[in-house]
């Protein structure tokens, strides 16, 4: 579903990933996992269009992706619940929900019932504002509004962070439930060994912004995890 080969981007002259390399199949999760400030949220935006492409290609299913801007890879299918939820605190819960709905293609202002029923807290408070909700509350929120046109490829970044553990349990289920249907795939940035045991089919190691390891989860040390995660 997914392709990139020999990735290369970062901030203005800072290169941060080098060579970068990654496959995705069809419903399939993939983890990324690594230290802090090693590259995971960096490619993150890069696959989304925030960041520009230097070096290497990018392909979403058969279509070569590389040039496309933020707007048409997110028409294209590409979905993304931010580091730090990025929700809009002074929308409502709705307004937060339809703006779920801008990529799609046609436009159509009918919320997916299938995504509402992953989260049944939401629709119970649809008229209040976002930046009132609690955190695993605004997790959700995020994590619905990128559900909604049903994306091909779905970026999560560190979704469990800071969150009850009631929460985490519901995100993970929510996942294994994606990869049930067969239609989206996934690339989830983690640090909780647990939970990526717990969803991944694939795992990639980061470090310094290249990739160190990878491999079919129950297949890669957890030692070599402790080592790269380890401050």
């Amino acid at each position: 579903m997914l392709k990139l080969q020999g990735i290369e981007s970062g901030y203005g002259e800072s290169a941060v990933l080098r060579g970068v390399s990654m496959v995705v199949d069809t419903a399939k999760v993939v983890c990324l996992v690594g230290r802090n400030g090693v590259g995971k949220t960096t490619l993150m935006r890069t696959l989304t269009g925030q960041l520009k492409i230097r070096q290497g290609r990018m392909s979403l299913g058969e279509q070569e992706v590389t040039g496309w801007d933020s707007v048409k890879r997110a028409r294209g299918g590409i979905g993304y619940v931010p580091q730090g939820r990025e929700i809009f605190p002074q929308l409502t819960v709705k307004e937060n929900l339809l703006l779920g709905l801008e990529p799609c293609v046609p436009r159509t202002k009918a919320f997916p019932e299938e995504v509402l029923a992953l989260f049944p807290v939401l629709p119970q408070m649809y008229h209040r504002q976002g930046g009132d909700l609690s955190g695993g509350q605004q997790q959700q929120l995020a994590f619905a509004r990128a559900l909604a046109s049903r994306p091909k490829v779905l970026l999560l970044d560190e979704p469990t962070e800071g969150i009850q553990p009631s929460i985490v349990e519901e995100i993970q289920d929510v996942i294994r439930g994606i990869k049930a249907k067969g239609e989206t795939s996934v690339i989830l940035v983690e640090q909780s060994i647990e939970f990526v045991r717990s969803v991944a089919d694939y795992v990639y190691v980061m470090d310094k912004g290249t990739i160190v390891a990878e491999g079919v989860q129950d297949a890669i040390d957890i030692e070599q995890f402790e080592h790269y995660l380890t401050v």
